[in-house]
């Protein structure tokens, strides 16, 4: 079969970067990816990984593979000795070593989605020393193209391979048009910016300001963005470094802890091995899975993301195709401009959701359908354990002040024995605790007992009986999985209220932004306000859908789209600069509507940094909160309440039992 140009380049390049690169580790790389690639499950991880590492890399294969590897194999090292663990804790519980593995499995993937976004954030940093070289160059040729050619010569750097994409850009018949392919495919927005305005430059060409070159000046702005954006992610590393720990290491210690509770003090094996340990256990669970989701979500630096795949390539958007699959979600999806659909399609845009309303209703209704059919399987297991606790656990006499009544081995015959009955009687609902006492009279225990001691044996089995005949599945407990259900299909929905809430705190940040594009186009010529208006929408992500329609509207009337444009957006210091644009629109040039942005740059640099602290103290608090709320949850209702609750009930029973002897 003739392969395509593109397969064709790609092994030149494999071919090239095995010629260049001897490092074994390298080779070995290689060779771990095309391994990984052939086992059906890690195939969809490497697939995803190579996706995002793509855009970085701009088709080198050979590094694309590398670092996939790479990260494919660090998540290895930290899979494999952790199913350990879990399975060495929780291989006396099935139920909860299969949560604990699904969990983990969801705690990896995000464990290598941070190791993309460190990626992401080191060509970021690589950028300040590339735009360093690029000045430095431009003193020396004056030419915007051969600056950014020689600066782009090490080819060991990923910014280089970015550099050396934005130069053929330049060189190209229409640039322009390979511009906006750019603009699509860029890993950041600095390099969008650095992009379109050495485009501008070549175009209409540089001019001197304040004794020194426009373009330079530009480049020292966005020099500048990079490096608030470079502290702002690394304090926000820094706080959350361990938060996500933190937030999942409870789900490891419930078995541990639940093992030294009842090795220390037996009276409270009847909580944990029995239906309120189950529940609690399944409670803490659900409690750290939503705090870890919820603290990756606070975390979100803007980095790289899998925006860029087609939301018509999703197997949600494939399922849809299907006509029973679309009859049906139909049916949930509200009608095209209804209050509700509206609503919908608001709340999607103000959380920057890159799926379709079809994804997100096809999410919503497996997870409702997935919720129900979880939540029956638990009721039926916690019956099951309430039913093997009777059945298992040593009959003893035990409490806080008595010591236990015989040793083990005898608490065992006991239980055994009383199986015998329990076997014989269970499922029956006219047996009383008479009936059970003249049985016992003709069995070879009890024949020869007294008839106190076999009065007690038959309140003991009766007792054991009722609770083995009341565990089965009840309406109360199918109406209670149709709840959580419910609550489970506004699950999707909640979650982008909290995804438009974490953006609503960068929006000073974005408005910050838009200063620095302002201040960039004021002041090149041939620049007016339409122009400002596309390359803000350009680099927006909470005010892109009412700037893009602005920009959908100007031609029909440039102050009256800006008045709708300030109409639907509700934040002062974005007014200020509608407000500045429409002057600039009728009655002043731009340079002088924006001439505050000039003369004040050092306010607003400052102003950015304490806007930066404010948004990183905020989600501080938020993530500190998520994180250590599975922790106090695990110490407090799994370990503390349950002990005093226990004691102090087996402690009055004692008291009573003793006054009743007095």
């Amino acid at each position: 079969m003739k392969k395509t140009d593109k397969q064709a380049k790609h092994i030149k390049q494999l071919k090239e970067g095995a010629k260049q690169k001897s490092n074994k580790s390298e080779v070995t790389y290689q060779k771990l990816y095309l391994y990984y690639k052939k086992i059906p499950f890690l195939n969809r991880y490497v697939n995803k990984m190579r996706r995002r590492l793509e855009i970085i890399n701009l088709e080198d294969e050979y590094t694309t593979r590398i670092q996939t590897a790479k990260i494919i194999t660090k998540g290895l090292a930290i899979v494999l000795p952790l199913t350990i663990v879990i399975i060495a804790t929780a291989k006396t519980n099935p139920l909860l070593m299969t949560i604990l593995l699904f969990f983990e499995g969801i705690l990896i993937e995000s464990r290598m989605s941070g190791m993309v976004d460190k990626i992401d954030t080191k060509l970021l940093k690589q950028q300040i020393d590339f735009f360093a070289e690029v000045r430095h160059a431009y003193h020396e040729y004056n030419m915007v193209e051969e600056a950014i050619y020689e600066a782009a010569q090490n080819d060991e750097l990923e910014v280089s391979r970015q550099a050396e994409k934005i130069y053929e850009i330049l060189q190209s018949d229409d640039p322009e048009m390979e511009l906006e392919k750019y603009y699509d495919v860029a890993p950041n927005s600095f390099l969008k910016e650095f992009a379109g305005i050495s485009y501008l430059t070549r175009e209409f060409g540089d001019r001197k300001v304040d004794t020194g070159s426009l373009y330079l000046k530009n480049l020292n702005n966005i020099t500048q963005e990079m490096q608030l954006e470079i502290l702002k992610r690394d304090k926000i590393d820094y706080v959350f470094q361990s938060l996500s720990i933190i937030a999942a290491l409870p789900v490891l210690c419930i078995e541990p802890l639940k093992k030294w509770a009842v090795s220390s003090f037996s009276f409270t094996s009847n909580f944990y091995d029995g239906k309120g340990g189950l529940i609690t256990q399944i409670i803490l669970l659900v409690l750290s899975f939503l705090c870890y989701i919820l603290i990756r979500k606070v975390k979100d630096n803007g980095s790289i993301k899998d925006a860029y795949k087609d939301p018509n390539q999703t197997w949600q958007a494939k399922a849809y195709r299907n006509p029973l699959v679309k009859k049906i979600v139909n049916l949930f999806i509200p009608k095209q401009g209804t209050k509700e659909y509206r609503k919908n399609i608001q709340l999607m845009k103000d959380a920057a959701t890159k799926q379709k309303m079809e994804s997100l209703y096809i999410n919503r209704i497996l997870i409702c359908i997935g919720t129900f059919f979880v939540a029956l399987f638990l009721f039926e297991q916690i019956h099951k354990v309430a039913i093997n606790y009777v059945y298992e656990q040593p009959t003893t006499d035990y409490d806080l002040i008595s010591a236990q009544g015989g040793d083990n081995k005898k608490a065992m015959e006991l239980t055994l024995s009383d199986n015998v009955y329990l076997d014989k009687y269970k499922g029956r609902t006219d047996i009383t605790q008479e009936l059970i006492e003249q049985d016992l009279k003709y069995s070879k225990e009890y024949k020869d007992k007294k008839e106190s001691e076999r009065a007690e044996a038959a309140e003991r089995i009766f007792g054991k009986l009722t609770i083995v005949n009341s565990e089965y599945m009840q309406w109360f407990e199918l109406l209670m999985a149709f709840l959580f259900a419910a609550v489970a299909y506004y699950v999707p929905m909640w979650l982008l209220v909290f995804q438009k809430k974490m953006r609503q705190l960068e929006m000073e940040n974005e408005v910050m932004q838009f200063h620095t594009i302002i201040m960039m186009l004021m002041k090149i010529e041939r620049v007016n306000v339409e122009m400002i208006l596309e390359w803000m929408e350009r680099y927006s992500n909470i005010f892109r859908e009412p700037i893009s329609k602005c920009v959908n509207n100007y031609e029909a009337g440039a102050w009256e789209a800006l008045e709708e444009l300030k109409n639907d957006i509700s934040f002062k210091q974005m007014e200020q600069i509608i407000e500045s644009l429409q002057a600039a629109v009728e009655k002043i040039p731009i340079v002088d509507a924006f001439d505050e942005l000039d003369t004040e740059r050092a306010y607003y640099q400052e102003k950015r940094k304490e806007a930066n602290d404010r948004l990183i103290s905020k989600k501080a608090l938020i993530g500190k909160v998520l994180g250590f709320a599975p922790m106090v949850c695990l110490f407090v209702g799994f370990l503390i309440v349950p002990m005093v609750v226990i004691g102090f009930s087996s402690m009055s029973s004692s008291f009573n039992t003793m006054t009743g002897m007095m």
